[in-house]
Order: structure tokens, then sequence, then C-alpha cells
């Protein structure tokens, strides 16, 4: 299987490289340049890509950036993306480009030979995603999600509330009793941070949630 690595630190580049090479890869590329990086692969078209995150000259995410252009030019070449960070945002736009695509940080590498079932799973059109990186897409989304603290019963009753229904309308509604959607709507209430003020009706500010994460 022929594979570029794009590691700008020459030791973790240089062992890589004879990692792979021991156990059956052909290394066709090695660059520590981001910007390098695409020529290198126009130029072998190898099965496999391994990228680091932050390369030279600013550091922070070109090896991201190129591992995105090596996708849209040639979504059939499998890439693993080996990080010693997090970086969210651009690693779910990756993540949802398709098959063969791998997130990996580099301090959660212990087992060599688990780190090359991970490529080659990735090289065959599996997906693999670090559960560090897992849990903090699950947060981000929580995050951005005020709704995600709820309970199935209780987005039920916020969405009966934001239809304009009546307690006991939301309780014939759902074959419940009347004191049991009370007790939801103050849990609502309470998840959602809307403590009671003299200005503000708290059940229309729940509604309004509702509809702006609708």
């Amino acid at each position: 299987m022929r594979v570029i690595i794009a590691e700008d630190d020459v030791l973790l580049r240089e062992g890589l490289a004879s990692l792979l090479e021991r156990t059956g890869f052909e290394v066709v590329g090695l660059t520590g340049d981001a910007a390098l990086l695409l020529t290198l692969v126009r130029e072998t078209r190898p099965e496999l890509v391994v990228v680091d995150v932050r390369m030279p000259p600013t550091h922070t995410t070109e090896g991201l950036q190129a591992a995105r252009e090596i996708r849209e030019e040639f979504p059939e070449i499998a890439i693993l993306v080996l990080s010693a960070h997090i970086e969210v945002e651009h690693a779910m736009e990756l993540l949802a480009s398709g098959r063969g695509i791998g997130y990996q940080l580099k301090s959660r590498i212990t087992d060599v030979n688990e780190f090359v079932d991970t490529l080659q799973r990735v090289a065959r059109g599996g997906s693999v995603v670090d559960p560090a990186l897992v849990r903090e897409l699950v947060t981000a989304s929580r995050r951005s999600d005020p709704l995600a603290v709820l309970s199935s019963r209780e987005h039920e009753v916020l969405a009966l509330m934001a239809e304009g229904r009546s307690n006991a309308g939301i309780a014939h509604r759902l074959w419940i009793t009347e004191g049991t959607v009370e007790k939801h709507v103050r849990s609502v209430l309470t998840k959602l941070d809307l403590p009671e003020t003299e200005d503000d009706h708290r059940r229309i500010l729940a509604v309004l949630t509702f509809l702006e994460a609708h």
C-alpha cells in the first residue's frame, strides 16, 4: 500500500516511515511542509496520506487544510490525520467528507499493532475517530443546542407549550396528569436556566428558546 507521510517533526516523520516500511507499506513520499503535500500527492497518487494538523509556516491548521484539498481533488485517497490537539470545527468538516478518513491523537497511540490496524482500516475505506475527539464533538453539540439538556418527555412538553397549549391541554395530549405536566414544565424552566423575574415570563422565554433552536 502506497503512503505519504506529512509531519514537520523530523524524528517522528522518519520513525513513522520506518515503522510503515517494516509493516508492509510502501512510503512514496515524506514532507514536513503542508504546501508541498498536494504536489507529492499529484505526483505519486498514494492510497493513503498520513498528515499532521499543525505544520509550517504558522503551525495552526495547515495540515487539515491540505487534507481538505486532497479530499476535494482525490476523494478516493484515504487520509489519517495525526494531531497533538483536538481541532473540533475542522475535524468535523473533514470527517463528514466521506469514507476512508481518520483522526487520531498522537498522545493516545500506545500500541504499534493497533496503530497499523487503524491505518489499514482507514485505507480500506473505514472511518476511525479518536474517542477523545468524539467526546469533544458531543460536548460541542450540547453547547450549541440549548435543548440537549432536556429529556425526551420534557422536549415533548416544551413542543406542546410552543403550540400554545395549556398544562391541561398538554396533559390531555400526552395522556398524563396535569400535576405531572407541571413537574415537567418546572424542570424545563430550570434546565433552560430561566429564573423567575418580575419582568419576564419564563414560559414565553422557554418557548422562544425552543423556536430559536428549530
